[in-house]
């Protein structure tokens, strides 16, 4: 670590021409970014005057968490799962750091698309801190799946929901085609990937694969839920503004795509996933999870105007309710992809957001 912490400062003198990038809010690419604090307009957590609040730093250079320390400058997403144990898994995407630069894909960082931290913080109010990371051999927090990043082949290989299955591991990861308009982009496929090991080493699988084609192209990018010996998967199509869909399967067959049972509206159809009908509309990245203090289910996503919002339903199937917003779009519009905290916090809601502008994770609360 001492080695890398001193590359990361010597470096930074010699990065900083490289940070005149340009910041649109939530912009699809995520190669146009900069995470350095100042030199990016940040100072500090966002200063919301809504519903919720900005209470921690989870990433980069201006964290507690010091995720500059194995080469975390820049990240996103931020989706935490209970390993079984305990212990919480969070799975980042497109990563930042210093390195040889990605020029081919139009990056000026050493960009890796997928990365594991670990915590056992039990209560979020004072922050949640990571315990540990899976590194490379130069304790660099690495890819887990590595992808090729050439353009219109796989630029990216992201994760997209997380879960324990019977004491596994496993990952929603969707193959990134290339980055379009802003907010959008093309996928070649979705898939799983397990690990047997708490997350430290990771197989594809390719037989869960479901191609950017027909109705599978509703499950591109996913969320997970555990309710009643089933594992709920909601998916929606590349990009934001699309509707969700959901599908189903016993715990024990989450790796069987034949196993799999798709909402229809009225019912659920197995092994038919042109049966599945929209549960909801204008999701971008979704998060779900049963809340004790509500008695209902919740989801967590961004709506058209890219403001964070909340969704209610008394099934994991719906109906759901009108949108909430949490965080208005003009209190902070480069905000995306909300991740639950996995755990019960009473009336407090605790969430991830990604911030754009820093390129970097936040801890969020509202108050519901």
């Amino acid at each position: 670590m001492t080695r890398t912490g001193s590359i990361l400062l010597s470096a930074l003198a010699g990065a900083s021409a490289l940070l005149l990038i340009a910041t649109s809010p939530a912009t699809a690419n995520p190669n146009a970014i900069n995470p350095i604090p100042v030199l990016n307009g940040t100072t500090g957590l966002p200063n919301l005057a809504g519903r919720s609040r900005a209470i921690f730093q989870m990433t980069g250079m201006a964290s507690p968490n010091n995720t500059q320390t194995y080469n975390v400058l820049g990240t996103d997403l931020g989706i935490m799962w209970d390993n079984g144990h305990g212990e919480m898994l969070t799975a980042f995407g497109d990563t930042a750091g210093f390195g040889l630069p990605n020029l081919l894909a139009g990056s000026a960082w050493a960009w890796r698309s997928n990365i594991l931290l670990r915590s056992h913080t039990q209560d979020p109010a004072g922050g949640i801190f990571f315990d540990s990371v899976v590194r490379d051999v130069f304790g660099q927090a690495r890819d887990l799946i590595p992808s090729p990043k050439i353009p219109f082949l796989e630029i990216s290989r992201i994760p997209t929901a997380g879960i324990s299955a019977d004491g596994v591991q496993y990952m929603s990861l969707m193959s990134v085609r290339n980055w379009d308009d802003v907010g959008q982009w093309s996928t070649n496929f979705s898939g799983l990937a397990v690990s047997g090991d708490n997350g430290e080493t990771w197989a594809d699988l390719p037989e869960t694969r479901r191609p950017n084609e027909g109705a599978d192209a509703n499950f591109q990018m996913n969320s997970f839920l555990k309710n009643g010996g089933y594992i709920y998967e909601y998916g929606t199509p590349p990009g934001r503004n699309k509707a969700a869909y959901v599908a189903r399967v016993r715990e024990s067959d989450i790796a069987n795509l034949g196993q799999y049972e798709y909402w229809d509206g009225d019912r659920w159809r197995k092994n038919d996933v042109n049966a599945a009908v929209p549960i909801m509309g204008g999701v971008g990245e979704l998060s779900v999870m049963y809340n004790d203090y509500l008695g209902q289910f919740i989801s967590l996503t961004t709506d058209p105007f890219n403001s964070v919002v909340l969704r209610r339903a008394p099934s994991p199937a719906g109906p759901w309710s009108a949108p909430e917003v949490l965080i208005d779009t003009r209190e902070l519009p480069s905000a995306y992809a909300p991740s639950i905290y996995p755990y019960q916090t009473g009336r407090d809601l605790y969430f991830l957001t990604t911030v754009h502008s820093q390129y970097n994770v936040v801890l969020m609360r509202t108050t519901l």
